[in-house]
């Protein structure tokens, strides 16, 4: 089965890791109406797809991670308030997913992160870049207005200042800096980067799938309104745990001092 509609946005399956690369290199990998609608059915197939463990998000190329939105489309996409909004839905869905995705996700970031580049980095549940990426959000230089819920993933990663930092000022961001801010989780050299991802890519695959489908399900909903968590789904997941047969792995194979494998079940 062809997940993509458009071959600007490439999946690939190796081993348990599932590979996403926004496929547009001409433009930086700008991000268009339909990259973003094959960004959500990639998601849905990895995340129906037990063998995949971790997803791991990259752009073509050396030059960006995603330099943003796509806007040559802009006179098409994004020039009246119906299309706006039509286009937001595409791009809001996209980055839901994403959040959303009960496997684990680690965002790749070489070159040029960029507004809506950010937003998808964002969505990652890692943030790991090479030593020459470059971060920020230019919506202030565009006069463009930004969600509540955009804004949001921001200030939870990075806290309030630093958000409103890099919102007030528009500039691009080193990738140090984006370390200091808590916006990246770790930065190399850049070429260690990709065998640097693969091989943290790799360890996460390996323990138990559903101890770490838990613990993105707990903080994602202890990131939400008090009013508004799910305890009672928290408290099921863990119990899943308890009850698995992975469980039962683990502690056979400490006590018999050998690597688990794990099942997912």
């Amino acid at each position: 089965m062809t997940i993509s509609k458009t071959e600007k946005m490439i999946a690939e399956k190796d081993g348990a890791i599932g590979w996403i690369t926004f496929n547009n290199p001409a433009r930086r990998n700008a991000v268009s109406m339909a990259m973003w609608e094959a960004l959500s059915d990639i998601v849905h197939d990895y995340g129906r797809d037990d063998s995949i463990r971790v997803i791991v998000l990259k752009g073509a190329g050396d030059k960006a991670f995603v330099s943003g939105a796509d806007i040559s489309e802009f006179e098409e996409k994004r020039s009246s308030p119906e299309t706006t909004r039509i286009y937001n839905q595409a791009s809001g869905k996209a980055t839901t997913d994403l959040q959303h995705t009960g496997k684990p996700t680690i965002a790749m970031i070489r070159g040029f992160c960029i507004g809506g580049g950010v937003s998808v980095a964002l969505s990652c549940d890692m943030r790991i870049a090479a030593q020459s990426a470059k971060f920020g959000v230019p919506a202030a230089k565009l006069g463009l207005g930004y969600e509540a819920e955009g804004v949001r993933k921001l200030v939870d990663v990075v806290g309030p200042s630093f958000a409103k930092e890099i919102f007030y000022t528009a500039r691009q961001f080193t990738a140090q800096e984006a370390v200091t801010m808590g916006l990246v989780n770790r930065m190399l050299p850049d070429g260690e980067l990709e065998a640097y991802v693969r091989d943290y890519a790799a360890s996460i695959a390996a323990n138990a799938p559903l101890t770490v489908a838990s613990i993105k399900t707990i903080v994602n909903e202890l990131l939400r309104d008090e009013s508004a968590r799910d305890m009672a789904l928290c408290d099921q997941v863990v119990e899943r745990c308890f009850n698995s047969v992975d469980y039962v792995e683990g502690r056979t194979a400490f006590m018999e001092k050998r690597k688990p494998v794990f099942k997912g079940r």
